[in-house]
């Protein structure tokens, strides 16, 4: 058995049942499973590895509910930078599809390389371009070599232009191809056990990708193994337009004929909802998983998250893939989250002459986008979304997931009067140590698994290779 202490840590975020908030503290744990939380002195005095926490804040691993690892393969594509969804997504599916497995393992590995640097302990990819011989199968391996705690799904594509859908058809599978292959990923991987390291979803990739038919047979393959269900949704005008025209339905209606609106389902992206549509997925447990940087980047618009939290939806964060993005900081994104709740309110019409945004009305409070709301949002969020009750908190029980920042830095000086707020308020800063399992993934700010440097390098020759084919 092997043991981990963490100590001195200035403040030690919980995320616990009661929000605690730990000064000079930190945790003990045997074979990545958390035994102790608390004040360094109550804690064990030794361990087989010791990490030294002084000056520096230590807080749950983040949960990223949403992702295209072998999207940072088509990071800013000139002929991409400035459109929007749908004539985006045609700009890049044939150039996804010409991807090869070596090209898929290195995208997966910096990818989840970034996101581990950024406090990131758990990683769902979503997955649904399967040409050139690729499969999920890549996507896993690379995520092993790292020692991310993965989430992945079997997604897919099965309706092509011809039959009315968005992507070519050299770009869709055959429906009898998808569902096998499902079959043989979850009986093969998915491991649903406390702890996992590795767990398969069923991700169906859009109302303008796929048929009814394998909504449903998705869905029914699902709940026949236990695994959670996850699409795009209501991420553009554009989809809503498109779902009106050629099923007659809002696009959570729709979903709604599918059952495809329960609680093993959560959404990315869920920004274009009205009022009965947040109340139908409280009910029903559905869950949202926001996107920041992936909506401004594509002009998306701005989610309805301090609407979904009232209501009592659960809501997770996600990069979404890294050629919406073009980055895999997960940090960024709870930054962002905060401040697009912000902006949204902010640009309501004006309720009398003078509207006045102001916390001393408690009505008013509750309207903020707090920096704690939007780090609670990254781990307890992310994890209830991903229906994962051992990750996502500091306890007892739990898995030793989590991350730490060193508190005296440049750009932390002058915010200290509240480390908690100052992870939100002020410019992300990179992971000193991400911890997976008890295991360090990133030590003293650099990735201590592997060796990134060749990755990289062999990374950007495929890059380069599919970049080509956009000029």
């Amino acid at each position: 058995m092997t043991t981990l202490l963490a100590k001195n840590a200035t403040v030690v975020v919980t995320m616990d049942e009661e929000r605690r908030e730990l000064q000079n503290a930190g945790l003990f744990a045997r074979d990545g499973i958390i035994e102790q939380v608390g004040p360094t002195a109550d804690l064990p005095a030794s361990a087989d590895r010791v990490l030294d926490l002084q000056g520096h804040i230590l807080l749950p691993g983040l949960v990223n509910c949403h992702h295209h690892l072998d999207q940072v393969l088509t990071r800013n594509l000139p002929a991409a930078q400035d459109i929007n969804l749908f004539p985006w997504l045609r700009a890049h599916y044939r150039i996804w599809a010409s991807r090869t497995p070596p090209a898929s393992r290195t995208a997966t590995i910096v990818g989840l390389a970034e996101l581990a640097l950024s406090g990131c302990t758990t990683a769902f990819d979503h997955a649904y371009v399967f040409q050139n011989g690729c499969k999920v199968d890549d996507q896993i391996h690379a995520a092993q070599e790292l020692g991310v705690r993965f989430v992945v799904s079997r997604g897919s594509m099965s309706l092509g232009e011809s039959m009315g859908g968005l992507p070519p058809d050299d770009c869709v599978e055959a429906e009898e191809e998808i569902l096998a292959d499902s079959l043989r990923v979850i009986q093969h991987y998915h491991d649903p056990k406390p702890g996992s390291m590795l767990q398969i979803v069923l991700a169906p990739c859009s109302p303008f990708s796929v048929t009814p038919d394998l909504m449903r047979e998705s869905a029914r393959l699902a709940r026949q193994y236990g695994v959670r269900l996850h699409t795009h949704l209501c991420e553009t005008f554009d989809e809503e337009r498109y779902t009106l025209e050629h099923v007659q339905l809002r696009p959570v209606a729709y979903m709604e004929t599918l059952g495809w609106v329960a609680d093993d389902v959560w959404y990315a992206h869920a920004i274009h909802v009205n009022d009965d549509e947040i109340r139908l997925f409280a009910q029903s447990g559905a869950g949202a998983c926001h996107c920041p940087s992936s909506n401004m980047r594509l002009a998306s618009g701005i989610a309805p998250i301090k609407k979904y939290l009232a209501a009592g939806v659960k809501v997770g964060l996600g990069v979404d893939g890294s050629a919406s993005n073009d980055g895999s900081n997960l940090l960024v994104e709870v930054r962002e989250a905060m401040l697009l709740a912000r902006l949204k309110m902010g640009l309501r019409p004006p309720e009398g002459p003078e509207t006045v945004l102001s916390t001393s009305d408690p009505l008013r409070a509750r309207e903020w986008m707090t920096a704690r709301e939007a780090l609670e949002i990254a781990t307890r969020g992310g994890a209830a979304v991903l229906g994962r009750s051992d990750i996502g908190s500091l306890e007892p029980g739990k898995c030793a997931d989590f991350f730490t920042l060193d508190l005296n830095t440049l750009n932390y000086a002058g915010g200290l009067s509240d480390p908690v707020a100052a992870v939100v308020f002020c410019a992300p800063q990179r992971a000193r140590h991400t911890v997976v399992g008890g295991r360090l993934i990133v030590d003293n700010g650099e990735i201590a698994t592997l060796d990134v440097v060749p990755v990289i390098e062999e990374h950007n020759r495929h890059a380069a290779k599919l970049a080509a084919m956009a000029v």
